[in-house]
């Protein structure tokens, strides 16, 4: 395995930034905060209310990696958000990047997001990606299907843009996951115009569910419904960057975020309506109300909201046999507030919380539940690294 080495050039240059005065960055264009270096120290033992344990560099050198995917055989695929897509082979990083991935807009948000597996991968090897592509009326998220047939990627299709495309470079959304019915359900972001994640004529700011080739299901809710959309799912959403299947039940749980707070874990059923921007614990970042406050009948409640805001992305149910005191709890990456966010649960409802490595002050893109009883998790930095979490006895 690979541990994490140092700083990079970049990275360097942005610490050093930090010690200049104000009018000097400024001028260089350098962040104002410090950045803090990506590497785990793998001799520390971090103890939560439940376990204790250590973090394991799995790869390093990384652009802002965004997904993980586990494959059969222990490989891994990580997506990096400029455009590449890695394989992590024999728990080390390989250099080239696989080949025959779309073309990418990497702008603001966007760029290559998300990567998950068929649920039948051993038998097709495909994979689906998510990215934020070029339509004729401007840029959106895409889903696109391919085989992996180790060293790329092969008979690659487009099977999804969300529509209207626009110009600017936030909300995306972007996650997948597949359900117990074998249907896709894929976040939009409402890509910062929130009128229209209430429009059920647009693809922004839902939850969309199709066939795994892109195909509309019979049953989805808008299905013959004039003015509206066939592949919507749910609606009155602002940026899901977070879904998974509840391992008991099978439902679909989405993190969102929240403007100026709000952020939001929901239960998604179909057809409903989840309030953005009409409803929303949160704030504009002026610091004005927004919309008609918290409440209004036809619009669901979260089951979790954070204020202030925890920048939510990426979220696991954890399943494995690692951490014994963890098991069925829900974890959920945190961007703004630099940690890993440990819910325990009792039935649909959060009865607590804990918040993991906030010493440790890493961006925490993604979480995911490995085929191997441990957890994994992103941090979104350049550099950034897959990390696992280890326990210790």
């Amino acid at each position: 395995m690979t541990p994490i080495g140092p700083m990079t050039h970049r990275l360097a240059r942005r610490a050093a930034c930090t010690t200049l005065t104000a009018a000097v960055l400024v001028t260089l264009g350098c962040a104002a905060a410090p950045v803090q270096d990506a590497a785990p120290a793998e001799d520390k033992v971090y103890r939560s209310q439940q376990a204790a344990f250590r973090l394991k560099a799995i790869a390093s050198g990384l652009e802002n990696p965004w997904a993980l995917a586990f494959l059969p055989g222990g490989d891994m695929l990580v997506t990096e958000r400029p455009g590449r897509l890695r394989l992590i082979r024999d728990g080390k990083l390989v250099k080239a990047p696989i080949a025959g991935v779309p073309p990418v807009v990497e702008r603001g948000q966007g760029g290559l997001l998300d990567v998950v597996t068929h649920p039948k991968f051993a038998e097709n090897r495909l994979i689906y990606l998510t990215y934020a592509g070029r339509r004729m009326d401007g840029i959106g998220t895409h889903v696109a299907r391919a085989r992996f047939t180790g060293d790329r990627l092969e008979d690659l299709k487009v099977i999804f843009a969300a529509r209207p495309g626009g110009s600017g470079g936030v909300h995306f959304g972007s996650r997948i996951v597949f359900g117990a019915d074998g249907l896709m359900y894929i976040t939009t972001g409402e890509r910062g115009e929130p009128e229209n994640a209430q429009k059920l004529t647009t693809l922004i700011g839902k939850v969309i569910r199709l066939t795994d080739d892109g195909k509309v299901p019979p049953g989805n809710p808008f299905v013959n419904r004039a003015g509206t959309q066939p592949e919507i799912f749910t609606y009155g959403h602002r940026n899901a960057q977070g879904i998974a299947r509840h391992p008991g039940t099978g439902a679909i749980w989405a993190v969102e975020h929240g403007a100026r707070g709000g952020d939001e874990i929901n239960i998604l059923k179909r057809g409903a309506n989840y309030g953005w921007p009409v409803i929303t614990y949160g704030m504009s970042y002026a610091g004005f109300p927004i919309g008609e406050g918290t409440h209004k009948p036809g619009m669901e409640q979260p089951i979790k909201y954070w204020v202030p805001s925890i920048a939510p992305s990426g979220m696991a149910f954890y399943t494995g046999d690692k951490f014994p005191g963890w098991k069925g709890n829900l974890f959920v990456g945190a961007l703004a507030l630099q940690h890993l966010n440990r819910l325990t649960l009792d039935g649909e409802h959060v009865v607590g919380e804990e918040r993991l490595l906030e010493d440790w002050h890493q961006r925490i893109r993604d979480v995911r539940n490995g085929p191997d009883g441990y957890l994994y998790i992103l941090t979104d930095e350049d550099p950034g690294a897959v990390v696992r979490l280890e326990p210790v006895p």
